[in-house]
């Protein structure tokens, strides 16, 4: 079975040294319940509970799956509902919850660590709560008062659970050729008709009841994506006292069956005339859905960060106690009949690869966290007008780039197993399965990509980087530590600055170009994004003595020196345009005849 221990140390360091998060707080009336104490001890529970509770629940899980019974039933594996019983009860449901509903109200720089350590102790079982919620976040801010007196509480307490029902059989990226229909009826209600496709928790045995907020068209909405409303269409019906009524008229038809996340049921579910509550206005569904389905984009990177932190203790494990061949240098072992092969170099360099993206990953996600709560809690309109800019350019990054080089590390650190981590008995090969997925829902990485370049970039004519790296530059040019980072970092900001204005300039003539260089964009404006967090960790560890502290600089000097390179090879490929893969006629991707 595969190890977890918490990073606690690291995520304290992010947390207080890096971003001094207790000053925002201390300042800011709305946070006047968090501080360090307390927080410290929401992060010992977590990791008590990922370790004890939710890590040996994973691989049976994997192994036993979420099953579909027929007549609508789903079952979890053996353990999930005893640890979601758990779970819920101690509150981890509600803890960013509107506290005018029953939820504790923490920040996000505080929820982001506790989620980090669900979905690395359990990918599958995280996603039942993630789902939940992000479908809370959607109802608090679109849903009336009377559907927030309705759902929130129950969901806070994980009483209920919530999904987002978007994806249809014909319709993924482009859900403005849904066919779901909702007819509307004399009581303020309407009739929800359609499939929708891989949902996660659809359907399953944890909660008593699963609101499902769906996405369909009314009889007269315009076309595409403008005539998308949202509704809020419970499982069992609830009655005026707040107890559940009859079940309503929606059933799961399969569920899928997957390479990895097995344990999470993705499930066919079929409506058919079920009741449902419109939430917002009439064609605002897409807007309001957009408020869960970032939140679930940026919670798609902890997972892939997740995996790439248990990949990476695992690794480091085996290479410490594996013991093949004689180091380079001189025989350190010579007791054994080989060396541990953590004395290779080639093995270091998987390992530091893993390392150093996935403590940058936890940088960056932390800083998406500080600007989601700044924009949220900040009592000042230019700084949470600022907040939300950053958000809004770094949400795709935070998708996309975390999962692909968590993809990266997980492999990587497959490798240092050599066979055995190819064997399931190791529990390296579950880990890639199931960190594979966070590439491909949410929206692909390559429709992330899409996002950051031709909306977050080239809709405002590169605003938004420009402030981005005006920030970057003001903290580098004052950094008082002397390290490499520095000159690295402001080169990096130089190549994207570049890279925005090349990319800019040839949309006009050329129509294929952001599609053709968003991925390479995206990549390239990762790594300065990297670059950056090392550069916060280099500056907050200036001056501590201790190796948790001068390893952070080593870690900055060999993502430097081994990783930072790739920014300009990303570059070379944005430069090149979209024409090397347009020039090929459509008959060149024909498949050979039988």
């Amino acid at each position: 079975m595969a190890v977890y221990n918490a990073p606690l140390r690291d995520m304290r360091f992010i947390l207080t040294d890096v971003f001094k998060a207790h000053e925002f707080w201390q300042n800011n009336e709305n946070l006047a319940h968090v501080d360090m104490e307390t927080v410290d001890m929401i992060l010992e529970e977590m990791a008590k509970l990922t370790k004890n509770v939710l890590l040996p629940i994973n691989r049976s899980g994997d192994e036993e799956g979420a099953t579909f019974q027929g007549d609508g039933v789903v079952t979890t594996p053996t353990g999930f509902k005893e640890a979601y019983k758990q779970y819920a009860e101690s509150g981890w449901v509600g803890l960013s919850g509107n506290a005018e509903y029953g939820g504790q109200g923490f920040p996000k720089m505080v929820t982001m660590l506790t989620e980090e350590m669900v979905f690395t102790a359990n990918q599958s079982f995280a996603l039942y709560p993630n789902l939940t919620v992000g479908a809370t976040l959607c109802l608090n801010a679109a849903a009336s008062e009377e559907q927030k007196q309705t759902y929130l509480e129950k969901m806070y307490n994980g009483e209920w659970a919530g999904t987002m029902c978007l994806t249809e059989p014909h319709a993924g990226t482009d859900l403005g050729i849904i066919k779901t229909k909702a007819i509307p009826n004399d009581d303020g209600s309407y009739d929800i008709s359609g499939t929708k496709i891989f949902i996660t928790g659809g359907e399953h045995d944890l909660t008593d009841n699963i609101i499902h907020l769906v996405l369909a068209k009314t009889p007269n909405a315009p076309e595409g994506s403008k005539g998308i409303s949202l509704f809020v269409v419970p499982k069992f019906l609830v009655n005026e006292d707040g107890s559940l009524g009859e079940r309503n008229t929606l059933a799961v038809g399969s569920i899928e069956h997957k390479m990895g996340i097995k344990a999470s049921a993705t499930c066919v579910m079929n409506f058919d005339s079920a009741k449902g509550w419109m939430v917002g206005a009439e064609n605002t569904g897409l807007s309001s859905m957009f408020i869960m389905m970032n939140y679930e984009r940026v919670t798609m990177g902890l997972q892939g960060l997740g995996g790439s932190e248990l990949a990476y203790q695992n690794a480091a494990l085996y290479a410490n106690d594996r013991g093949q061949g004689r180091s380079d240098t001189q025989v350190q072992s010579p007791e054994k009949p080989a060396d541990a092969i953590i004395h290779h170099a080639d093995v270091r360099r998987m390992l530091l690869n893993a390392k150093a993206n996935t403590e940058a990953s936890r940088c960056f996600a932390m800083y998406v966290a500080k600007n989601l709560d700044a924009e949220k809690f900040s009592t000042d309109p230019e700084a949470a007008q600022a907040a939300t800019a950053r958000v809004a350019l770094l949400t795709p990054v935070a998708k996309a780039f975390l999962t692909d080089k968590a993809l990266e590390a997980t492999v990587d650190c497959q490798q240092v197993f050599g066979g055995h981590g190819y064997i399931r008995e190791w529990g390296m090969e579950q880990i890639v399965r199931d960190t594979r997925i966070a590439q491909i829902y949410e929206g692909t990485n390559g429709i992330q990509a899409l996002d950051l370049l031709g909306r977050k970039v080239a809709r405002n004519n590169g605003k938004y980087v420009t402030h981005f790296l005006g920030e970057i530059r003001d903290f580098v040019s004052n950094m008082q530590a002397d390290h490499s980072i520095k000159q690295a970092t402001l080169n990096a900001a130089d190549t994207i600055e570049a890279l925005t204005t090349t990319v800019l300039n040839n949309i006009g003539e050329r129509k294929n170009e952001i599609n053709g260089c968003a991925v390479d964009y995206m990549h390239a404006f990762g790594y300065l994004a990297y670059s950056y967090m090392f550069a916060l960790m280099v500056e907050a560890a200036n001056g501590k003595e201790g190796d948790f502290y001068t390893n952070k600089a080593k870690l900055a000097d060999y993502f430097v020196g081994r990783i930072l390179p790739r920014i300009d090879a990303h570059a070379q490929m944005v430069r090149a345009g979209s024409d090397p893969m347009m020039n090929f006629d459509l008959n060149y991707f024909d498949v050979p005849a039988s």
